[in-house]
């Protein structure tokens, strides 16, 4: 039992112990918070919904806006010893036109979360990006409250609260580390006041009054929706928040693989590593590790910038090569930021005995000079004939002719004869 109690002691030690820490350190929000969008409201450096009420010598400027507006009210008390920078709209449209935009940027902030859920007293802390509230619905600020941006110059810090705002003497808001006051919004629920010499930072949109004690000095905006806005010796600053440069980001690389696939179905027995793979930009320049010898899936993986790059590989005899994947047909490929793709080479062996086409040149004949003969009739020697003895000139066609002559006469005299005897 003693050793259950001791434990229970010390668990109890532990909570009390969390609590005081919670209490004692500020607790930060890490949901990033975009701006509130002011609309035409980010000209007017005061802006109320009854009465403006002036008293003593008040200053109104700041690059962003040194304006003063009014609306529905139209009462501007001690306006004579009011120094603004801008023009004055009482009751226009121009004032109409920034008063609603005031309800649209109010219910904006109204409704950010998530919230963070701090102590009402702000004063003494360090706060850095984000979107608060209290338990008790308002906020005081005795001594300084330190805003850290943690070096980001857009970082948004809102403040809500149901009903008040209030600011003692000699109080200050200190921005560092990039803080700004125009991403700082203070959404007030009913009514903001600012004590004697104290310095406040920021966007006031309260649905009621906002009161500026004597001295009190504002880095920012008093816009009031629907009740007053009351001045006393003050300086209002509304400056300009100029655009911050966004931070350079690397485009995320892209990744490439590239596989080597060998197929021997025709009796040959290279491998993959027999073959010298490149991947080149497209200007033709060997990205780091090109060429190196090819690997079967997964293959072998690139880190490339994004861009157009060709896939090929090495000159290999006996094989037929194709390209297919993410590339085109010839290996070339484009990739963007973040891709991850692959390109496949693929061989395929030809059969030893397939021997590539033979084209048979046919001889050139030329053709035999023939010189014409020249052919020179004979001579005919013409003999005299002695003795009654015909020339020999007749050919054996001839004697046989003369023949058949002979025997016809003679056949001819004979059948006569016999004709005459019978």
């Amino acid at each position: 039992m003693g050793k259950l109690n001791k434990m229970r002691s010390v668990s109890l030690l532990l909570t009390l112990l969390l609590g005081v820490m919670m209490v004692s350190q500020p607790i930060v929000s890490m949901a990033a918070q975009p701006t509130v969008n002011l609309g035409t409201t980010s000209s007017f450096a005061v802006l109320a919904g009854s009465t403006i009420t002036n008293t003593g010598i008040t200053i109104i400027n700041g690059d962003a806006g040194g304006d003063v507006g009014l609306s529905p009210g139209t009462a501007f008390t001690g306006q004579a010893s009011v120094t603004a920078s801008g023009a004055v709209h009482i009751a226009d449209p121009t004032a109409v036109t920034a008063k609603n935009d005031l309800v649209t940027a109010y219910n904006d902030a109204a409704g950010r979360t998530p919230v963070t859920r701090i102590s009402t007293e702000l004063g003494g802390t360090t706060l850095t990006p984000g979107t608060y509230d209290s338990a008790s619905g308002t906020f005081e600020i005795t001594g300084t409250l330190t805003l850290d941006a943690k070096g980001d110059p857009d970082g948004v810090f809102i403040f809500k609260t149901a009903s008040t705002l209030k600011t003692a003497t000699g109080s200050n808001i200190n921005l560092i580390n990039g803080a700004r006051y125009c991403r700082t919004f203070w959404q007030v629920g009913s009514s903001a006041t600012l004590g004697v010499n104290s310095h406040f930072v920021g966007h006031i949109f309260a649905l009621a009054s906002i009161t500026a004690n004597n001295g009190a000095t504002v880095q920012g905006q008093l816009l009031a929706r629907n009740g007053a806005v009351t001045l006393d010796n003050n300086t209002i600053t509304n400056g300009i928040c100029l655009p911050t440069s966004p931070p350079v980001v690397s485009p995320a690389p892209a990744i490439l693989h590239v596989i080597k696939h060998v197929i021997n179905d025709n009796g040959r027995t290279a491998v993959a590593t027999d073959f010298n793979l490149y991947v080149k930009t497209f200007e033709g320049i060997d990205f780091a590790g090109s060429p190196a010898p090819g690997v079967e899936s997964p293959g072998t993986t690139y880190t490339l910038p994004a861009g157009t790059y060709v896939v090929s590989e090495g000159t290999f005899a006996g094989y037929n090569a194709k390209v297919s994947g993410d590339s085109d047909s010839s290996g070339k490929i484009t990739l963007a930021p973040g891709d991850n793709k692959t390109v496949t080479i693929t061989n395929d062996d030809i059969a030893n005995d397939i021997l590539p086409p033979v084209v048979v040149t046919p001889p050139v004949v030329t053709p035999p000079v023939v010189t014409p003969t020249v052919v020179t009739p004979p001579v005919v020697v013409t003999s005299t004939v002695t003795g009654g003895q015909l020339p020999k000139t007749s050919t054996p066609l001839y004697e046989l002719l003369l023949i058949g002559v002979v025997l016809t006469l003679v056949g001819v005299v004979g059948w006569k004869n016999r004709k005459r005897y019978e």
